[in-house]
């Protein structure tokens, strides 16, 4: 049989490539949305589409190496912004330190590949109960090559209009992208609205609608309920009504996020202990073993060992400067060995069961915060360096956990294909370290023009755009009340942990005796709870799109709703780049303080609900038109 080409130059820069346009992407819907989207389809089948539709060459291996290069590294950008912001938001740095930011992501990154070496065999190759849902997604799509050139039409054409709309929108104002307005119902005064925003449509279409209705009714439990309550005796107005209101109602989001990481581990005790298991036998296993074929060979040991060492020999370093405190450094270098190793085999073993979007990275990165505030505030440390050494280990365990859940999923589609695991591996380093170095530069620029959390220090004709960035705000109340001088508003958290407990009890009733179709999970709640009603508003629309979509195609055999579907997340993903990517350009003047051209539409709502409408049209009906030439064998 010949030997196909692999790991060629061609496939590891245009994976790079690819992955630093879907960093930047998830750096910035991170931030504005808490949630991010996987590389791997996009990336194949624009991989597909340039190597066999433009270079008339590539192979279904190098196709394969280019998703697999692309993935690893969007996946850090998950990571890094989840919890790094929280030290720009707890004021203990003034902005993104470039060579820090860089290193935590770069070795966290690194650790969730190296951990998942050990865990492929008995969890990718020799367990039937994984299926790695995106993993044989992606090997589909590999498989029906032709279908490259449609596929990237779609991707392009809807990175086009994100990019137009988001430069209309929050460049040149044609038309607002904020809509909220306050309504009141006798003494009873919220807010309402919706985000004029095609990422958050598409992050709507690709979770679906199920999902999208349980952030949507996390969002209104928070605003559309407690909001009024507070408000009918808070005595504020406006302005300041509105900014109390958002400071105390996000602590419900709070306290629902721990009890869902927490009842994340109870859940899955048992994958975590056979996740352990195979990984000890992998090790065992791997030595005296005979020298296996091409597609079974795994990163040489002695670089795993040494790259491993290496690692973490960088991370204690990393500590150091961050706390100048060798004591407290070694302390943190300990916990994160033992929690990245511990989450990076939960992570492989529930993405293998749910699929990347479904994995609860947030729930496992807040309980590595509290175990490791335990042991900080145990140890006597408080204050400043708490902050810094807590942060530290959760952006280290936070990227690692990001990265192997999208390596595992790599190493399935790469098994399906017929890949060799050792140059996947080898790929994904090589995507890591790479795309490690965009996103400091990335997360500066953002801040320095939207502003992370607040947008305060900007001129007031700059204002109005701060990215959220829930999951970091979440970190940054959690250290100032455990090491700061905050008082955590406990009342609220604790009503969102028994709003947290309520959602699982209905759960578990849907669940028992006949295991109901629908399931209510805690952490979309949760994270709507967090989320202002506007976003999730906007992630509902796009959960529709998907519906009404799904209904178009109800009566269509089955391989060529698959198909018609994939496009419609093709079409999601081309918009979430494109917005993502357009937020980016538009950042760079503001970032200088140059006001650009006012078209004085931003009190046009009209205007702005047209225009998203028009957005969700085209997503909505993306896979219901007939294909120019369908793929022989799809499906």
């Amino acid at each position: 049989m010949k030997a196909l080409r692999e790991s060629t130059p061609l496939a590891l820069g245009l994976g790079v490539l690819i992955g630093l346009v879907m960093s930047v992407a998830n750096v910035y819907l991170g931030l504005f949305a808490g949630m991010t989207v996987s590389a791997s389809i996009p990336a194949a089948v624009i991989s597909m589409g340039l190597l066999k539709g433009v270079l008339r060459r590539g192979t279904i291996l190098e196709n394969n190496m280019v998703q697999t290069v692309a993935s690893a590294g969007e996946s850090l950008a998950a990571g890094i912004v989840f919890t790094m912001p929280a030290l720009v938001l707890t004021g203990v740095w003034s902005g993104f330190d470039f060579w820090r930011t860089t290193l935590v992501a770069m070795t966290g990154g690194l650790l969730g590949v190296l951990f998942m070496v050990p865990l492929r065999r008995s969890m990718i190759r020799d367990n039937p109960d994984l299926v790695f849902p995106e993993g044989v997604a992606c090997a589909k799509v590999l498989q029906a090559g032709e279908e490259g050139g449609s596929g990237l039409r779609a991707i392009f054409s809807a990175l086009l209009l994100g990019t137009g709309f988001k430069v209309l929108a929050d460049g040149f104002k044609l038309f607002r992208s904020d809509l909220e307005t306050a309504v009141a119902a006798g003494p009873v005064r919220t807010w309402v609205g919706i985000k004029a925003s095609p990422a958050l449509l598409a992050v709507g279409f690709i979770i679906g609608l199920p999902l999208s209705l349980q952030v949507f009714a996390g969002g209104a439990l928070s605003w559309l309920v407690a909001a009024p309550l507070l408000a009918a005796g808070a005595g504020r107005e406006g302005a300041a009504l509105h900014a109390w209101l958002d400071d105390r109602v996000r602590f419900l989001g709070v306290g629902a996020m721990v009890v869902g990481g927490l009842w994340s581990i109870l859940q899955i005790r048992h994958g975590i202990a056979a996740g352990l298991r195979e990984t000890v036998s992998g090790y065992r296993a791997a030595a005296g073993r005979q020298a296996p074929p091409r597609t079974d060979t795994d990163l040489e040991r002695r670089w795993l060992l040494l790259l491993t060492a290496a690692t973490v020999l960088v991370v204690f370093g990393l500590y150091e400067s961050f706390t100048g405190d060798a004591g407290l450094s070694l302390l943190a270098t300990g916990l994160m060995v033992v929690c990245s190793f511990f989450f990076v085999a939960v992570a492989a073993y529930i993405v293998g069961l749910v699929g990347v979007s479904n994995s609860p990275v947030s729930g496992m990165t807040i309980c590595a915060v509290l175990l490791t505030t335990a042991f900080v505030f145990l140890a006597g440390w408080s204050g400043k360096l708490a902050i810094l050494a807590t942060m530290g280990v959760a952006g280290v365990v936070c990227c690692a956990t990001c990265t192997s859940g999208d390596v595992c999923q790599d190493l399935k589609t790469g098994q399906l294909v017929g890949a060799t695991p050792a140059r996947q591996q080898w790929g994904e380093v090589f995507g890591v370290v790479t795309a490690s170095f965009v996103l400091a530069p990335v997360l500066s620029l953002l801040h320095r023009a939207y502003g992370i959390g607040t947008d305060a220090h900007l001129p007031p004709a700059l204002q109005g755009h701060a990215l959220e960035a829930p999951q970091a705000a979440l970190f940054s109340s959690l250290m100032n009340g455990f090491f700061g001088d905050a008082v955590l508003p406990w009342d609220m958290i604790a009503w969102g942990a028994a709003v947290g407990l309520a959602v699982i009890l209905v759960d578990q009733l849907l669940l028992a005796p006949r295991r109901s179709r629908f399931r209510l999970h805690l952490m979309p709640v949760a994270v709507g709870m967090y989320l202002s009603l506007g976003l999730s508003t906007s992630i509902l629309a796009g959960g529709l799109c998907a519906w009404l979509l799904d209904r178009r195609l109800r009566e269509r055999p089955a391989a060529e709703r698959s198909r018609r579907q994939e496009r419609g997340v093709l079409m999601a993903s081309g918009l979430i780049a494109g917005e993502a990517v357009a937020g980016v350009l538009v950042a760079v003047p503001k970032a200088g303080r140059i006001v650009l051209p006012d078209l004085d539409g931003r009190w046009s709502p009209a205007l702005s609900l047209l225009a998203l409408a028009a957005v969700g049209l085209v997503l909505s009906r993306a896979g219901a038109r007939e294909d120019p030439a369908p793929p022989p064998g799809a499906g």
